[in-house]
């Protein structure tokens, strides 16, 4: 039962106001979840990371990415109290971990970086063992050598890597990650299916180059959810009322800050706008509804440099279109079981019906 979260935003955030001040940030989140309980393992407690990009590029400092990992509790961890009061970045990752596959080790806590590209993932492959010789073999020796960890995620990261032109570029266009990603995904399905592996893989992934975001919420089934995820979107993200109490407030139809995250950080009310990519048209709508909104089961979110978030349908065997009258009935057993999902239905699915208007 792993969680993620990510901003970008206009402006740099200090990293405290998403990590540590929110009432239900992603470090509460850790051991106090709302929406998503894994009866095997309550509390994310199997270390945590954080990574952010500089607000000013140095030279010096190169334009990777900073990433700051630890195998301790999150909620127990000083030195990252005393971080998030004193960095500020414009894209933060970060991730608390429930492991499922892999050592307990700094190796395995995500995110990972590699040149500008950060990494994380939400999930699990399926029966990974099974796969995993044939999936290094897909990785050339350069990408192979940057694997120290021993988990699904981090192989999965090294795949995609593998599908860019050049992993070490210096920029990175949105089609680019996006084409990486669909690939990957495809990839490892192709794997499962030569395997005859039939239990469904939670491949919540995310990936940036510190100005465009790519994150997927997907499941190799098309009878269940896929773990949860959500967006949200607007002006400014503040305390509006001592003891952490936050609020997604949107003044304008600008989008300065576009925040993604397993859980909701904040349960209030607000607008949004979000574009979506269906049959080759781009559509814009404002919502007026939960603070949070949820990204539909195996669509890939993609955060432009210019701040538009678009939702992609990721077509293949596994994608129910909307207009099918199985779509609405995907079951949340699966998921729920692993802590990847609440089984509560009354959580308000609002992209459902802004598409039924497109």
């Amino acid at each position: 039962m792993c969680r993620f979260v990510i901003y970008k935003g206009t402006a740099p955030v200090q990293l405290s106001h998403l990590l540590t001040r929110p009432c239900h940030s992603i470090i509460n989140q850790a051991f106090d979840s709302r929406l998503r309980l894994d009866h095997r393992r309550p509390i994310n407690g199997d270390g945590f990371g954080v990574g952010w990009y500089d607000s000013v590029y140095d030279e010096e400092l190169g334009s990777q990415p900073c990433i700051f990992t630890s195998v301790t509790p999150a909620w127990n961890n000083v030195n990252l109290v005393r971080l998030a009061e004193k960095i500020k970045s414009p894209l933060v990752f970060a991730h608390v971990r429930a492991t499922t596959a892999g050592t307990l080790s700094l190796d395995n806590c995500h995110p990972w970086s590699y040149g500008k590209l950060m990494f994380m993932h939400n999930g699990g492959i399926a029966d990974f063992h099974k796969i995993k010789r044939k999936l290094t073999m897909a990785v050339p020796d350069e990408l192979f050598n940057m694997v120290n960890g021993n988990t699904d995620s981090q192989w999965a990261f090294a795949l995609l890597l593998s599908k860019l032109p050049d992993p070490q570029a210096r920029s990175f266009t949105p089609a680019m990650l996006q084409k990486a990603m669909m690939e990957t995904i495809a990839h490892i399905n192709r794997l499962l299916e030569e395997h005859d592996i039939t239990e469904p893989s939670l491949m919540n992934f995310c990936v940036t180059d510190g100005e465009t975001v790519v994150a997927t919420r997907y499941i190799t089934s098309r009878t269940e959810e896929a773990a949860s995820l959500w967006f949200s979107s607007g002006s400014t993200f503040s305390e509006y009322a001592p003891g952490g109490h936050y609020k997604m407030s949107k003044t304008d139809k600008r989008e300065n800050i576009i925040m993604v995250a397993s859980e909701p950080l904040t349960f209030e009310k607000g607008a949004h706008s979000l574009w979506f990519v269906e049959a080759n048209f781009l559509t814009n709508r404002v919502q007026h509804t939960a603070d949070w909104m949820e990204i539909r089961t195996n669509h890939m979110v993609v955060i432009t440099p210019k701040m538009n978030l678009l939702q992609i349908p990721i077509v293949d065997k596994f994608y129910v279109p909307q207009s099918d009258p199985a779509a609405p009935s995907r079951g949340t057993d699966f998921a729920a079981a692993k802590g990847f999902l609440s089984q509560r239905r009354d959580i308000a699915r609002p992209l459902e019906s802004i598409e039924n208007h497109l």
